[in-house]
């Protein structure tokens, strides 16, 4: 209940919305006043129906609000930030959409947390293509674009993002931290499960938005595709007729990986951190090629997807 007690004071209503968790949540969101709405579970559940729900239930529950802000319950919000991104709506009318920096809560215990910590802080402030899981909305332009696209089992953000701004919106992120989140990345398991998914959200979202002149992910998608199975697909494959020439296509990986290294490291993260996040991005187009096939399959199939979970992925 870390997130509904970091509420700021001025907030004049909160939903907190259900799927069907079992450790008292419901009723401690009630003993603080926070409405709930409970998802029916006969209904493949994703985080852009939940965030669908909690908002259509603030504007049929009472007076239709002029602003709404999306948090995941796994983060605490950090004071000060809502109060500075409300102001900049006010003065800045073409700006729909405001978000800040994300930090993990413990990016020292794991390397994957310090992966996570990094990937929240990259990117500008300023004006921004893409925001993140916590936003704060107009309601008038999320209402224009019919809210969050249900369908999605990832990427409903960046999406969202992408229709906000077809529609005329600036995106803006305010140099300063929005939320503390809390990952609890431990295994590698549950970090190639998140990679897969990413691909996923590529192949997804490039195909859905396929119309837009900037094709927003098409070049994640192919990147995955290219770095994760075509090229060591090729370097493997062509191994025996070029008497084992073709594998020095591999070492196009660490090469990248430095490239990031020093991307990161101009961008002011210490040595750690730009070491585990170039690692992490070039070991990740593997995972990342897996999602990629993912939703090609499912699309030639007919089949919807289904909800890749990293939080309880085993290993």
């Amino acid at each position: 209940m870390r997130c509904l007690d970091s509420l700021p004071p001025g907030i004049k209503r909160a939903v907190y919305v259900d799927s069907g968790s079992t450790d008292g949540s419901v009723a401690r969101a009630r003993e603080r006043g926070v409405d709930v709405v409970e998802l029916d579970l006969s209904i493949p559940f994703t985080a852009a129906r939940a965030r669908n729900a909690g908002w259509r239930h603030l504007e049929q529950a009472g007076p239709a609000p002029s602003l709404v802000y999306f948090v995941d319950g796994d983060c605490e919000i950090a004071a000060g930030f809502l109060e500075e991104a409300a102001e900049l709506l006010a003065n800045q009318p073409d700006v729909v959409a405001v978000c800040g920096w994300r930090r993990e809560r413990h990016p020292e215990q794991t390397a994957y947390n310090m992966i996570c910590d990094v990937e929240w802080r990259a990117g500008p402030a300023g004006d921004i293509r893409f925001f993140g899981g916590d936003v704060l909305v107009r309601a008038t332009s999320l209402t224009a674009v019919g809210g969050y696209n249900d369908q999605l089992i990832a990427g409903e953000d960046p999406d969202l993002s992408v229709r906000l701004r077809a529609a005329g919106g600036r995106l803006q992120r305010i140099d300063r931290v929005a939320t503390i989140h809390d990952v609890a990345m431990t295994r590698a398991r549950q970090w190639w499960t998140r990679a897969t998914r990413c691909g996923h959200c590529y192949a997804q979202l490039s195909d859905i938005h396929d119309d837009k002149p900037e094709r927003p992910f098409a070049h994640e998608a192919r990147r995955s595709w290219l770095w994760g199975l075509a090229l060591p697909a090729v370097a493997i494959g062509l191994a025996p007729p070029s008497l084992g020439l073709s594998l020095g296509l591999l070492g196009a990986y660490p090469a990248q990986a430095w490239r990031t290294y020093r991307g990161t490291r101009r961008a002011g993260f210490t040595p750690r951190e730009s070491a585990l996040w170039s690692a992490s991005c070039t070991l990740a187009k593997l995972p990342e090629s897996v999602g990629v096939i993912k939703y090609r399959l499912g699309k030639l199939m007919g089949r919807r997807s289904t909800l890749i979970e990293y939080k309880g992925a085993g290993g």
